[in-house]
């Protein structure tokens, strides 16, 4: 994920040199999508935010599916 000694920049050129010669438009919009939303969740599971075991046993259960 993202390299907190690198800005933007940096990063940015180092995705276009992950991605493949005849990458488009639309994989770079994918790529930058996907890494917003694993950073998202990274920060939120840094700050505690996720759902505990419980609440999350529960809410599988509401849907009728056991451990």
């Amino acid at each position: 994920m993202a390299n907190p000694t690198r800005g933007i920049k940096e990063e940015l050129y180092a995705l276009a040199e992950k991605l493949p010669a005849d990458a488009t438009w639309k994989d770079v919009a994918c790529e930058a999508y996907v890494r917003l939303e694993v950073e998202a969740g990274l920060t939120e599971a840094r700050d505690g935010k996720f759902a505990g075991e419980n609440e999350v046993t529960d809410a599988f259960a509401k849907w009728g599916v056991q451990r």
